[in-house]
């Protein structure tokens, strides 16, 4: 069962539902919003505070890696406490004195509390080398590469259409920051009672 958290660990860092597409590099500042993934309806381009327009090309495609990774780790966080909070589970030990069942009847932050040490540091070492690997392969995003896809298991999609491969990061990036909001809540929910008016009287929360 330890495994079966490590790889749910794993997923979690560097997990990509559909690989974004490569760059080409440029040698001056003229990336745009309009190039990249992402602009879609209502809000196209959404971007009040001008984060576009803080820095050199480079500096917006970190940003666009940052979002990709903090949506794909949010929509697993969201599916997780749902999950966890429907009180589904594995069978078996989490450890040898720690049942799956017994961390079932309780809340989500609970279960994290109620994880060893050990158990705790290697799920966080395996996001780690997830992460480094992430970052070491290939030429580099911010240098016009490949955003970060997944780690474990790899998956190929060069044989899908280009437009529905462009429709599928759209899907993702959309997906990912509504459960960006979606995780945002349940902790306000979790930490301060009342906060989300929708989640009160949960038994999750």
């Amino acid at each position: 069962m330890k495994i079966a958290a490590l790889l749910l660990a794993l997923a979690g860092s560097a997990a990509a539902f559909v690989p974004a597409a490569q760059k080409s590099v440029k040698t001056s500042l003229a990336l745009s919003l309009d190039e990249m993934d992402g602009g879609t309806a209502p809000l196209k381009n959404f971007d009040p505070l001008g984060y576009a327009t803080v820095g050199s090309d480079e500096t917006l495609r970190w940003f666009r890696a940052a979002e990709l990774k903090h949506a794909r780790v949010a929509m697993l966080a969201t599916t997780g406490y749902i999950v966890q909070g429907a009180g589904i589970h594995f069978p078996g030990q989490l450890s040898s004195d720690i049942s799956f069942e017994s961390l079932s009847s309780m809340k989500p932050f609970e279960q994290w509390d109620a994880v060893p040490d050990s158990g705790k540091a290697q799920i966080l070492f395996t996001i780690f080398i997830a992460e480094v690997i992430s970052e070491a392969k290939g030429d580099h995003y911010t240098k016009g590469g490949d955003y970060p896809t997944i780690v474990f298991p790899p998956v190929d999609f060069s044989g899908v259409n280009p437009d529905t491969l462009a429709t599928k990061r759209a899907r993702e990036l959309n997906n990912g920051r509504l459960a960006m909001i979606a995780i945002m809540s349940f902790i306000a929910a979790n930490n301060i009672p009342g906060s989300v008016p929708a989640l009160v009287g949960n038994p999750a929360f």
